[in-house]
């Protein structure tokens, strides 16, 4: 700082300002500016700012820190001296071997595990789930017979039936198409011929939808021959508790094997089927007409059964 700057701040300011802002831990260094002593401060040896620490602070933050024994990096005035036996380096500690006594011989238990060494921890075994052993499950008595494989499922039969009344008959026929009767068929038209050739109504009444079997295209439903035939004799018996027939006539072989539970070799004869009453077998529609030599048959036992419609007539 320059005489001529300390002329200036004197005049300014005053020799108490000067004193004041110069104030704190000086040096002895001082200078006459126009017969005044200013007192420099020493910018090469700046006072120690930091604050004491106190004693309970102090052994606050060494209790935090987990410091027992600690010795200061310089002696302390007015402090009690250190005690020597806590500068030696502390001794290893030694694995002790402890002797394990026998058990007396009357109560025999089984033979104890070593105990663990001082320096060593013991190992605690945590649970783990899955990891526990399972009881020992108890012998069967007798080995429980294996079940008997389930048989092979049957594919469901595929027909179509149309169920008429005419008269005091029921015709139950097999649609070979699986479409309803048309009035130009030629099926149809032989239908006709061989109810007149019988004496009863050649315009049948048609009862219902046709009988389409399977009945869903998928899923898990029984639909095997047992269940179709189930269902065919279900439908025919509903049909007859709202109004009987002398009989029942059945046209085409699955007519045969799901309402009267035949098969060919029964064609022109009358079956009695338990709650259907008396039924009577006849070849399909189109294999008669494949076959016309089969119509003879037909009109052979037709005069045998013709008495059961028309003499109620």
């Amino acid at each position: 700082m320059s005489l001529g700057f300390l002329g200036v701040w004197r005049e300014r300011f005053g020799a108490c300002e000067i004193e004041r802002r110069a104030g704190g831990a000086r040096s002895e260094q001082h200078c006459k500016t126009q017969g005044v002593r200013v007192r420099m401060p020493d910018c090469f040896n700046p006072p120690d700012t930091r604050p004491v620490l106190t004693e309970p602070r102090r052994r606050a933050y060494l209790s935090a820190m987990q410091v027992v024994h600690w010795l200061p990096r310089a002696e302390l005035p007015f402090a009690a001296p250190s005690r020597p036996e806590l500068l030696l380096p502390v001794a290893p500690v030694e694995d002790i071997d402890f002797e394990v006594r026998p058990a007396p011989a009357a109560n025999q238990p089984a033979p104890a595990a070593p105990q663990a060494r001082s320096g060593e921890r013991p190992k605690i075994e945590i649970p783990r789930p899955g990891s526990t052993a399972k009881p020992a499950a108890k012998p069967a008595e007798a080995e429980p017979e294996a079940p008997a494989p389930r048989p092979a499922p049957v594919p469901p039969p595929r027909f179509s039936l149309q169920l008429l009344r005419a008269g005091s008959c029921l015709l139950l026929v097999e649609l070979a198409t699986g479409q309803p009767f048309q009035s130009r068929d030629p099926s149809y038209l032989l239908l006709k011929d061989m109810l007149r050739a019988a004496g009863l109504p050649d315009a049948p009444q048609i009862i219902g939808e046709p009988v389409r079997w399977p009945l869903l295209v998928r899923g898990n439903m029984d639909q095997g021959p047992d269940a179709a035939r189930d269902f065919v004799q279900g439908f025919i018996q509903a049909r007859l508790e709202e109004a009987p027939c002398n009989c029942l006539w059945l046209i085409g072989l699955p007519a045969l094997r799901f309402a009267g539970n035949a098969d060919a070799h029964t064609y022109y004869q009358v079956l009695k089927l338990d709650g259907l009453g008396d039924a009577w077998a006849l070849p399909g529609l189109e294999l008669l007409m494949d076959e016309p030599q089969r119509k003879a048959d037909v009109w052979k036992a037709m005069r045998q059964l013709m008495a059961r419609w028309k003499s109620v007539e």
